[in-house]
């Protein structure tokens, strides 16, 4: 085994004894059904990691914005990348700290990724924290939607706020960045002022003039070409590599069910 693998089996090891501490603390109550629905897939995560594979290599910096409980945070570790985990929740961010005490290349920032520094108000949904939000406009578009209309954010907190700018001067230019923010994506990208080689971030069919916005914004940017992945699914859902005119039109034609997915951006060579 090399020494690489050795080091992943043991995370993997060390990762399960922590989870189940977790799951039995009642004070993280609140994310048990996040930790039984994201570890304890061993397929799940070899699919993961066969997934981002392409696009995080070792000792690449990985920023996992919206890292929530860190399932894919635990895959950029596998794969040999330093890690940035910025989270909100402060449950999250309980969690993550304990799952990689003493990991020396996972840096968790307690703070809500956004267009600029200061004070930001998320709203939090206790039962599914991992759609808790720091967007007015999501909790709008939710209200009444199909398969949206049991969710309730019944708490408001307020958080740090940072921004990839400030992220990128205080910690280097990231080879990735995962952006899953709950509809707060546009504003994650205002706070991006160039291009990197390759990033992530969510969209859902409830919000699509959204992810139109992302996508013109990376444009600008200098980001060339996109792909998308749809819900969980850990493979491209299009062939190849497409202009954002393309990835914009595919967007709009899916059916309301497909509910959200990933849309993908790569910068040019450098």
């Amino acid at each position: 085994m090399t020494r690489a693998g050795a080091a992943s089996v043991g995370m993997v090891g060390g990762h399960i004894g922590v989870i189940e501490a977790l799951k039995a603390d009642p004070t993280m109550s609140g994310l048990r059904r996040s930790l039984e629905a994201y570890y304890g897939d061993p397929a799940r995560d070899a699919a993961m990691d066969a997934f981002y594979a392409p696009l995080v290599r070792p000792g690449d910096l990985v920023f996992d914005v919206g890292a929530h409980v860190g399932d894919r945070l635990g895959s950029f570790r596998r794969l040999g990348a330093r890690v940035v985990a910025v989270e909100p929740q402060p449950l999250c961010t309980r969690a993550l700290r304990a799952l990689y005490a003493g990991d020396d290349r996972v840096t968790v920032v307690e703070a809500a990724c956004g267009a600029r520094t200061g004070p930001v108000r998320l709203h939090v949904n206790s039962a599914n924290p991992t759609i808790s939000t720091a967007s007015a406009g999501f909790l709008q578009a939710a209200h009444g939607a199909g398969g949206w209309a049991h969710e309730v954010w019944d708490a408001e907190i307020e958080v740090a706020g940072t921004t990839l700018d400030t992220l990128v001067a205080a910690h280097g230019v990231p080879a990735f960045v995962k952006i899953d923010v709950e509809g707060f994506e546009d504003a994650v990208l205002a706070g991006l002022s160039r291009p990197l080689p390759a990033l992530s971030f969510e969209f859902t069919t409830i919000e699509r003039d959204l992810a139109a916005r992302c996508l013109d914004r990376l444009t600008g940017l200098g980001f060339t070409s996109f792909t998308v992945a749809l819900g969980d699914e850990m493979a491209f859902a299009l062939p190849g590599w497409r202009p954002a005119d393309e990835v914009a039109a595919y967007l709009r034609s899916l059916p309301h069910e497909a509910n959200s997915g990933d849309v993908y951006a790569r910068g040019r060579p450098s």
